[in-house]
């Protein structure tokens, strides 16, 4: 896997040439699978011999894993994405409520205002720099990691340093010494943010997990606290951020589905779930391990190995979305297409209700605001994330026209 990241379409076409399964080399050559297909994929997320404990990765428990190694956090943080079986439903059952279709509905007036306000601020900022502007700064960050900190009761001082620790931490090109500074920092903030709501509980999900642990300690250990409040952060904020940009980028290449939309042949969560499949938002999702040698369309993974989930590669898999599988087409929604973006089985992402509505808000209310709306410089010169894990680009200049 390249550290450097970049888009992953092309080389997922050539692994999926080859076949669903892929050996893969994982930064300081540890050795890996990666499963593309998205028949192979959705078996995969669901079957009951796959799991996420880090107990299961057989290098990290040998001891051949490097304290710094950029994927480590993946593999080590206390929390949903890394418990199993009873452990894992304890953890999802105390954030789940947070996330009920009742709970995320009654967030539309505050995504809708917060919306807005954006807007507002993204002509502000285009005005005062030649009419260009940065949407993902303006626009696609603050709106749902606002709304994810306000959720957890997360102060705004803290919400600028935790998006950088966040790039920090899913970025794969990173050096040992700055993935633990990273680390650690992060650690620090979602402390002091829990000792903070400790001190003065509030309506947050944070006071609430906190007086889940105070009302039966063994439920919600601290480590358990912290890893699920980095979670929800990074999960919270990151994909929503990384759907909103690639959307934006896709409608404004594909000007006659932006059109169609318009027009009212599709609808604006057609866009959604269209971005979803066609350039996910993560790419490659680490980790999950075999607790036995398993075979997946035919390819042998063998137990504790580290496997990658490929959801960019999925989404564009010709044998289950067609040989037009790389063409961007919003009707394909409304034809019953599925995609395995949000994921699948007992891991399958709770936020995707509030992402799913944050996107569409957003989008439709950018484009009503901005009809004119284009990215300001060609694909190419866009600078993509250094990273193999998510999937979008550094920055976003556009010219919101009215």
């Amino acid at each position: 896997m390249d550290p450097a990241g970049g888009c992953p379409h092309a080389d997922n076409a050539r692994l999926l040439a080859r076949g669903a399964v892929a050996p893969v080399v994982l930064p300081g050559d540890v050795a890996g699978m990666a499963v593309l297909g998205h028949d192979a994929l959705r078996e995969f997320l669901a079957h009951p011999d796959v799991a996420k404990g880090a107990e299961h990765f057989t290098a990290l428990r040998e001891g051949r894993i490097a304290d710094g190694w950029p994927l480590k956090t993946f593999a080590t943080v206390r929390g949903m994405t890394t418990a199993d079986g009873d452990d894992h439903r304890r953890l999802r059952a105390l954030v789940s409520r947070a996330f009920t279709a009742r709970r995320v509905e009654a967030l539309r007036p505050r995504v809708e205002a917060v919306t807005a306000g954006l807007l507002d601020g993204l002509g502000r900022a285009a005005a005062e720099h030649g009419g260009v502007a940065d949407l993902r700064r303006h626009f696609a960050m603050p709106l749902p990691m606002g709304v994810i900190c306000e959720l957890l009761g997360v102060d705004a001082e803290h919400q600028d340093r935790l998006h950088h620790l966040s790039n920090q931490v899913v970025a794969t090109d990173i050096g040992p010494e700055e993935a633990m500074a990273a680390n650690r920092e992060l650690v620090d903030v979602l402390g002091a943010v829990a000792a903070a709501r400790a001190k003065e509980p509030g309506g947050d999900l944070t006071s609430a997990l906190i007086a889940a642990r105070e009302e039966d300690g063994d439920r919600l250990s601290g480590h358990e606290l912290i890893g699920t409040l980095l979670l929800m952060i990074i999960a919270g904020h990151e994909t929503t951020l990384n759907l909103i940009t690639n959307a934006v980028r896709a409608l404004c290449a594909h000007r006659d589905q932006l059109d169609l939309v318009r027009a009212g042949g599709a609808t604006w969560a057609d866009v959604v779930e269209e971005t979803l499949r066609w350039d996910s938002p993560v790419s490659y999702f680490p980790f999950r391990y075999p607790t036995r040698d398993l075979t997946v369309d035919g390819t042998v993974i063998p137990k504790g190995t580290p496997v990658l989930a490929g959801y960019s590669a999925a989404g564009r898999d010709p044998a289950a979305h067609g040989p037009d599988a790389d063409r961007f087409d919003i009707t394909r929604a409304a034809s019953g297409a599925r995609h395995l973006s949000l994921g699948h089985g007992p891991h399958y992402c709770l936020g995707a209700p509030l992402a799913r509505m944050e996107a569409t808000i957003a989008l439709e209310r950018l484009f009503a605001r901005f009809p004119g709306l284009d990215v300001a410089v060609a694909e190419p010169e866009l600078a993509r994330h250094a990273s193999f894990v998510g999937n979008s680009v550094r920055d976003l200049p556009v010219r919101p026209v009215p």
